[in-house]
């Protein structure tokens, strides 16, 4: 028996859901195929971040995603004294969402499992586990261990750090596995009761104390050297490990303990042929950064637009080799900096932690403030993909100062308006997609017809953005096809932005990231280099 299907996803974890929603979303044909009977149902990432949410968002899932999550989450890094270290709290919402939330993994893999429901393209089958991907020249097939056959065009392999698809493509693996393991409890009926989080640098043994939602508490211990597995199913072993942090242990409602390991590493390569990889399979990292569940999220993101594009033949092959080129970079500083963080909080040195206390305690105003802002985390910037880097401009009118260029960065996501005054997010306003977006102009003024034919066949939005009081006016005057959208003022604002920028016109690609930044009157010609770098057929 052999079944069909244009994408087929291998592993139904948040990554690979999240894949197939938003496939679904763009009529494509999938598969989802896990290879366990059901959704693992164990907490293993604790944190979403903005860029995350906002990917829900699109995915039109973010209202089931939030009641999962603790916004704004505080974390506090201490010393073996419970000194602090250093706080992490950043409240902006350059994106339109907190940057940073506590959440309940297996709650949200379960609003991500019931969004395929809304497309009849759209299947997960569990049970079913892959054991041969053979390549063609039409596509990939996949035979699986009940002897039945998936065709498909594109195989996303998504099915975690220990990845078969990887290791039977011989791709590389690099980095490093930490020498200790970690344990991990979660509890019910939180005996804490704060909505924080802690990271405990304590030499003796460094932990984690977590708040999440519906009431749950993590801790996290590392084990030291002579700690087995065995002793995690001791409950005397358990129950000293908490001692120090709850008045009773054995009162505790305990819902699962697990040992995990310290990965940090980063595959050589993100595709092979048709076969792509995504997730785990693709990168790890230790869990003190917050940010592995994330870059899965990332990577689905970035890819999934681009799948659709290349299966509907609106854009060559071409297009997915961009996806390597745009993920690597990033996802391998962000596992750097995770690591950075985990030897500084996990190091077992006496010496090494004193030094680590006293940096921490000479540190500026200006870096504590960096610090709680989340300062060291990298943003997604692409020097190269499905980017144009356009000159900066010189005129008269446009005052001399140095500004860095945002091409390749994700565009904000400030309160904004409908047509109708209504106000929102601004993704609800102008609609997904790619979208063109002019201050204060109507965008059709400064495209040909060449080029409005193809932003007609990708689904385009043209956006003009007003302020508020000149709505009544602009949506009377604007072009069939033309979304007009009304900006609030103020900061953060839409003008607020194109103020600080000597451009009038951005183009967006489908996961909200800038493809290219320009003058009105350079529009059509700049848009042309960006359908050649999106390899748009």
């Amino acid at each position: 028996m052999t079944t069909a299907c244009e994408v087929l996803v291998v592993g139904a974890g948040p990554v690979g859901l999240t894949l197939a929603n938003l496939l679904g979303q763009q009529g494509i044909d999938v598969l989802v195929v896990e290879r366990e009977h059901e959704l693992i149902d164990y907490p293993r990432a604790v944190g979403i971040d903005d860029e995350a949410l906002r990917a829900m968002q699109t995915a039109g899932l973010v209202d089931e995603v939030l009641p999962h999550t603790i916004p704004d989450q505080k974390i506090y890094m201490v010393n073996g004294d419970r000194m602090i270290l250093s706080e992490v709290n950043p409240t902006t919402r350059e994106f339109g969402w907190p940057r940073r939330n506590g959440f309940v993994q297996p709650l949200v893999d379960q609003v991500l499992l019931a969004g395929l429901d809304r497309f009849p393209n759209a299947t997960a089958r569990f049970g079913a586990e892959v054991v041969d991907l053979a390549e063609d020249g039409d596509g990939v097939v996949a035979t699986l261990a009940n002897g039945e056959t998936v065709r498909a065009l594109y195989v996303v392999a998504a099915e975690g750090g220990s990845s078969p698809t990887r290791k039977s493509l011989g791709i590389s693996f690099e980095g490093e596995t930490r020498p200790t393991d970690g344990i991990v409890i979660d509890v019910a009926n939180d005996p804490i009761g704060t909505p924080h989080a802690v990271f405990g640098g304590d030499p003796a043994r460094s932990y984690a104390s977590i708040a999440l939602p519906h009431g749950i508490r993590r801790w996290e211990f590392t084990l030291l050297k002579g700690e087995t597995e065995a002793d995690v199913d001791n409950d005397e072993f358990v129950f000293g490990l908490l001692a120090p942090h709850v008045p009773d242990p054995s009162k505790l409602d305990i819902i699962r303990r697990r040992v995990y390991r310290h990965h940090a590493r980063v595959a050589g390569r993100f595709r092979h042929g048709r076969i792509l990889l995504a997730g785990d399979a693709a990168h790890v990292m230790p869990v003190v950064g917050g940010q592995g569940w994330n870059s899965g999220i990332r990577d689905a993101f970035n890819l999934g637009w681009k799948l659709a594009a290349v299966v509907k033949g609106l854009a060559t092959d071409g297009l997915l080799d961009t996806y390597e080129t745009e993920r690597l970079g990033h996802v391998t500083q962000m596992v750097a900096v995770s690591l950075g963080m985990a030897k500084e909080m996990t190091d077992h040195d006496p010496v090494k932690a004193a030094e680590r206390d006293r940096i921490a305690a000479n540190r500026t105003p200006e870096e504590r403030e960096a610090q709680r802002r989340q300062a060291f985390k990298p943003q997604p910037k692409f020097d190269q993909g499905v980017v144009v880097h356009t000159p900066l401009p010189e005129f008269k009118t446009l005052p001399a100062r140095d500004v860095p260029r945002l091409a390749g960065s994700i565009f904000p996501q400030p309160q904004a308006t409908d047509t109708d005054g209504v106000e929102m997010l601004l993704d609800e306003a102008t609609g997904q997609g790619w979208r063109l977006i002019t201050w204060n102009n109507d965008p059709m003024a400064f495209l040909s017809a060449e080029r409005l034919a193809v932003l007609d066949r990708l689904g385009a939005r043209l956006v003009q953005v007003v302020p508020k009081a000149q709505l009544p006016w602009a949506r009377k005057q604007a072009a069939p096809g033309v979304t007009v959208v009304g900006d609030l003022g103020g900061e953060p604002s839409l003008q607020a932005w194109f103020d600080a920028r000597p451009v009038g016109a951005v183009i967006l690609r489908p996961d909200h990231v800038i493809a290219a930044e320009c003058l009105a009157q350079e529009l059509d010609d700049v848009l042309g280099k960006v359908f050649e770098a999106a390899c748009i057929a």
